[in-house]
């Protein structure tokens, strides 16, 4: 098996993100923040028919951080939690996960709203949003109960 995989940039966030500190975190953090994914042109043919979806799953790299913790404490908790359970930056592979929504397209580049993500973040991957967990199935964990004692 592969110990190691390659992998290049599809293309590039543009953000009004400079610093992870203005970012917004923890509960209730709103991502509202419009931004453009700038797709390279020589992956420009694989975002045909991307039009068709409403929200996008965008898969990208935290190229800013060095090293990882198996244990981070949000900003949500006072309690460390496994890296795993948390959306924290240092990771064994730092790797970011953010769903847009699609605003429009001009050729290779997506205007999106809900970035959290730096300006100059390299992009790895572009999926549709696709869930199929009903509301009443899906359960959130440590952030659930953190979420009850602020609102409590």
């Amino acid at each position: 098996m592969p110990t190691e995989f390659p992998m290049r940039p599809i293309g590039f966030v543009r953000s009004a993100y400079r610093d992870a500190a203005e970012i917004p975190k923890g509960c209730g953090a709103k991502h509202e923040a419009e931004g453009v994914l700038e797709i390279l042109p020589e992956y420009e043919p694989g975002l045909t028919d991307v039009e068709g979806f409403s929200h996008l799953f965008v898969i990208w790299v935290f190229d800013r951080v060095e090293g990882f913790d198996l244990m981070a404490t949000p900003p949500t908790d006072t309690t460390p939690h496994g890296i795993f359970t948390t959306r924290a930056p240092r990771r064994p592979n730092p790797v970011g996960l953010t769903v847009v929504k699609l605003l429009r397209r001009e050729g290779p580049r997506l205007h999106v709203r809900g970035v959290d993500m730096l300006d100059g973040t390299p992009i790895l991957d572009l999926k549709p949003y696709l869930s199929g967990v009903p509301p009443e199935e899906l359960r959130r964990g440590w952030l659930g109960e953190a979420e009850k004692r602020k609102d409590g």
